[in-house]
């Protein structure tokens, strides 16, 4: 069995996506962890209550419409780190550097803790004056978002894995997870789940078409050399779920160099008034193809019409690029074969002697190349520069010159493309390039600034220019005509007073419920109880003291303790003497009268990890001193003891950090790669010409807890506004032309508005009406909605058995590409109770009762499946002479033109699909399955004087050996 629930991005205006796919066994699969702008908490609701039954999370790509609730679960969810996960390395790279960006740009990504929250856990205690305090959670550290993404398990494409299942979850039974390439981002993933007879595609957000740096998705072998038809492995699923954005847009340009050279053009024009030019990103997944773009444009510039951009300066603005340009430069395999290409025929031309200098001179021409530095390569550039620091935008800001800035994030709403937009709102000679499609977006409760922006393109009100493109094609950039800008400006605000106090009433209860949860030792419906009943207590009676309450605050709290404290010393009976070492603080055990292990102290044998190559060692414990210094993002060498002064505690003497101190204290190691540093962050492009003021730059982030503190400032927008597509995401036409090429059984629809997916619904129905129309005449098109559970199972007319021993005994399975087959026909009978799991001990406990009740009747055991057991003689046959037999299996005619080819025979395509063996025999397999083979009726000489069969009779047997031949009886 099969149900797929969508949690967030069905049929809704948020791009982010959220899925739940269930298999029979009670296995649960979560795809994706993704959230929209706003940040809303109680969106990710429904995902919590599910935690504790998932049995493994997939990630499809490092966007925050994927992944941007990762950080968040893993901190505030106790189960999710025990959860396995998986991605692909690219995904697990550059999705951490996103949510570090985002989580140092951003606090309401540390989502605000309800109001009803609140007061649920307030228990007494008054809030604040203000009735929605905007408290915030603890967010993850940079430190703790590393630790999250070393949990995922890395995997490759085309490499079928079997997951290990969570602590909490049920066995797996083979379930099978295959990634494949899905385009539009790097290491974006197109998922193939196979469990039993269940073959689930999940394809959400792909490109079918290649580009400079991302290959094209792996429907028709992924672009390279790719045909007419889908790989064999992701044809003709039982379910196929997909997304449905996209299909109300066609395609601006027809060709990936065509919407390039629109890009280039409507910066030139803009480069050319002298004014500056924003392009807001995302900082992972799409800025990598801009920023080949844009860097490959302006080495190629000359002294031609091209100047305009000899003259300007390009900067990549984001407070992690510098990280995700390095991990890009280590992820050259993932991308696309041109890159690949270029790569090794710039290392190949880097070997051997000195070259000369027409040789160097050749090497400065090369768009990918970096001159004579042998460390040259894809990403590392020369004309781009990285700003990662605030204080270094203030300066590029400054610069009046033309500019083009590609900064995070794209929705205008946190990161650099904030700050940038503030300031050169009031020029007419800037512009702003949207690349992606905001209307999907517009129902958010607070418009975001790209939506905005959005709506003033759509609008048009103040009218448009009209530019002439390189080859005449016209760029409309629309004016915004002095309309006022409402910038949003979020804020940390540290907690004080009753505010403090609140908090840390919830995040105890909080905790508190948590371990409870994860410990699984303590009484849910008590404490519940408790908790309902001083919530009750504290809204009944308003007009109570304030001793009162405290009051009540503090026999909360003695009740849950108290309650704890019986539980851990009945945990103490039950473990027995291991409780000397699982409980902490525990010394004391009565040895007298006990017996065995029971009368010694236990101990501990911890078993080593071995692998096949021997025992599993540490690799930071043979680093170098000088390789000490910086593990996981923390110094170790301030660090000698390996521990930090907690909150109250007192530090070691001479234990202080040097936070402004003399440089000339360092050690010789650090000072070392300090320069190692700059002078690799020169040759990458990133500017290190920051003073050293520059270099201690923090933004003020308060380190304990804090609220969310909202402003706005008013600015009045004159620039232009453009818009080119670089969503790379698919459209109406490759939807339409693809999904029937895939044949999918079943089809679910998800990640689109309601209008979307209705269209691509009935675009479905009409397109695969012979392949998805159930028997029965139901609809196997899906479109459900946030919350709903559909059943997209093929086995819906399966049930479970139980096999008789004397059955099992007579099964003969055949092999059918790796899967057994049999055919079985029995009499279904019920179970009997001692057949039963446990039946030996019913039965056993069952001879203390009375031998008359014993007797009297069979007891069966209803809530078992039934059992199938070997039919009678007299009926095995009468239905031996009724049954046909029954051909599995799916022949294709490349593996049995193999085959032939090396038994001796000739076999070559002609024509449309048609085989012809040694001339003789023609084999054509129909739209439906079918095989027809046709033959002459003459055979090769050579065959008939060694007395071996004919070609057709060759062929035809080879034919049956590939299909498993099945008798009815």
């Amino acid at each position: 069995m099969f149900s797929f629930t969508p949690l967030l991005g069905a049929q809704s205006s948020s791009p982010a996506s959220q899925s739940l796919l269930e298999f029979e066994g009670g296995i649960k699969i979560l795809v994706d962890v993704g959230w929209d702008s706003e940040f809303d908490v109680s969106k990710l609701r429904e995902l919590e209550k599910h935690v504790s039954t998932l049995s493994v999370v997939l990630l499809t790509h490092a966007t925050p419409s994927h992944i941007a609730a990762f950080a968040h679960c893993c901190k505030h969810f106790p189960l999710f780190t025990q959860i396995p996960i998986y991605a692909t390395t690219p995904v697990i790279s550059l999705g951490r550097t996103l949510l570090q960006d985002i989580y140092a740009s951003t606090p309401r990504i540390s989502t605000i803790i309800p109001g009803n929250s609140l007061e649920e856990t307030s228990l007494g205690l008054s809030t604040t004056a203000d009735n929605n305090p905007q408290v915030l959670l603890q967010p993850p550290t940079a430190e703790e978002i590393i630790s999250y993404f070393a949990l995922v398990n890395p995997l490759r494409y085309s490499q079928p894995h079997q997951p290990i299942p969570s602590p909490f979850s049920p066995p797996l039974n083979g379930l099978t997870v295959t990634a494949y390439n899905a385009g539009h981002s790097l290491g974006g993933t197109i998922w193939h789940i196979q469990h039993g007879m269940e073959s689930v595609v999940y394809a959400v957000d792909w490109n079918l078409a290649r580009e400079n740096v991302i290959g094209g998705a792996a429907w028709l072998g992924g672009g390279v050399g790719g045909g007419s038809e889908v790989i064999e492995q992701l044809r003709k699923p039982t379910a196929l779920v997909c997304s449905s954005k996209g299909v109300g847009r066609t395609s601006q340009a027809t060709s990936r160099i065509k919407r390039d050279e629109l890009l280039l053009d409507m910066v030139k024009s803009a480069l050319g008034r002298g004014g500056t030019v924003l392009i807001p990103s995302d900082s992972s997944a799409r800025v990598l193809e801009l920023a080949w773009l844009f860097e490959n444009a302006w080495r190629r510039s000359g002294n031609g019409p091209d100047n305009v951009i000899k003259d300007s300066k390009l900067y990549l603005a984001s407070k992690t690029m510098g990280s995700t340009i390095e991990f890009a430069k280590s992820m050259i395999d993932w991308m696309d074969d041109n890159v690949t290409k270029g790569f090794e025929a710039d290392t190949e031309g880097r070997r051997g002697h000195k070259r000369g200098d027409s040789k160097r001179e050749n090497d400065m021409n090369r768009p990918d190349g970096d001159g004579g530095d042998r460390t040259a390569g894809p990403f590392t550039f020369k004309c781009l520069k990285v700003v990662t620091r605030k204080s270094r935008l203030e300066k590029v800001l400054l610069f009046r010159g033309p500019k083009v800035i590609i900064a995070s994030d794209s929705s205008l709403d946190w990161g650099f493309s904030k700050d940038v937009l503030q300031r050169i709102a009031d020029d007419p000679n800037n512009l702003v390039v949207l690349t992606e499609d905001y209307g999907s977006q517009a129902e958010a409760s607070k418009p975001l600034l790209g939506q905005v922006l959005w709506k003033w393109y759509q609008e048009r009100e103040h009218g448009v220019a009209v530019e002439n493109g390189k080859e005449s094609d016209p760029l409309n950039e629309v004016y915004t005509g002095g309309r006022d800008l409402v910038i949003p400006v979020y804020s940390w605000v540290a907690l004080e007073d009753k505010e403090l106090a609140l908090y840390q009433q919830h995040q105890a209860t909080r905790k508190q419920l948590q371990s409870i949860q994860t410990n699984g030792t303590a009484n849910l419906e008590s404490v519940n109880d408790i908790i309902d009943e001083a919530s009750s207590s504290s809204s009944s009676s308003s007009d109570e003291s304030d001793d009162e309450r405290q009051g009540k605050s503090l026999n909360f709290s003695s009740k849950i303790l108290s309650g704890n404290r019986n539980k851990a010393n009945e945990d103490k009976e039950v473990q027995g003497v291991n409780a000397l070492l699982r409980k902490p603080g525990f010394y004391d055990w009565d040895v007298r009268g006990k017996r065995g292990r029971e009368a010694v102290f236990p101990y501990a044998n911890k078993r080593k990890r071995t692998d096949e190559y021997g025992e599993l060692i540490r690799p930071e414990d043979y680093l170098r001193a000088e390789e000490r210094d910086d593990i996981e993002g923390r110094d170790l060498r301030d660090e000698p003891d390996g521990k930090k002064s907690g909150l109250g505690e007192k530090r070691k003497w001479g234990g202080t950090k040097l936070v402004n101190g003399d440089r000339s204290r360092r050690p010789s190691g650090a000072r070392k790669r300090q320069k190692l540093n700059s002078l690799a962050g020169q040759r990458n492009g990133v500017d290190n010409t920051e003073s050293s003021s520059d270099e201690s730059e923090v933004e003020h982030v308060p380190s304990g807890p804090s609220k969310l503190l909202t402003t706005s400032t008013t600015v009045q927008a004159q620039l232009r506004l453009g818009y080119i597509d670089f969503s790379a995401i698919h459209d109406q036409r490759s939807l339409s032309m693809l999904i029937p090429l895939i044949q999918p059984r079943k089809v679910i629809l998800v990640a689109g508005t309601e209008s979307e997916t209705g269209w691509l619904a009935e675009e479905c129905r009409q397109k695969l009406q012979h392949s998805v129309q159930d028997p029965e005449g139901k609809d196997d098109i899906f479109t459900p909605v946030n919350g709903e559970t559909v059943t997209a199972s093929m086995d819906t007319h399966a049930w479970t058995v139980k096999l008789s021993r004397e059955l099992v005994r007579r099964i003969q399975w055949q092999d059918v590409r790796g899967l057994g087959v049999v055919t079985l026909m029995g009499r279904l009978a019920p179970t009997l109770a001692e057949d039963s799991p446990g039946g030996e001990q019913k039965r056993k406990r069952q001879k203390t009762e009375s031998d008359e009740s014993s007797s009297e009747t069979t007891r069966f055991d209803h809530d078992l499946p039934p059992t199938l057991d070997v039919l009678p003689a007299n009926q095995a046959a009468a239905t031996r002479t009724a049954a046909q037999p029954l051909h599995v299996g799916d022949l294709r005619l490349a593996d049995l033109r193999r085959i032939l080819q090396s038994s001796g025979h000739a076999a070559e395509f002609r024509g449309e699909g048609t085989l012809v063996i040694d001339n003789l025999v023609a084999v054509r397999k129909t739209a439906s399955g079918q095989i027809e083979v046709e033959s002459s009726g003459i055979s090769l000489p050579s065959l008939l004087g060694q007395g071996q069969e004919s070609s057709f009779h060759t062929v035809k047997r080879r034919i049956y050996e590939g299909l498993a031949v099945i008798a009815g009886g």
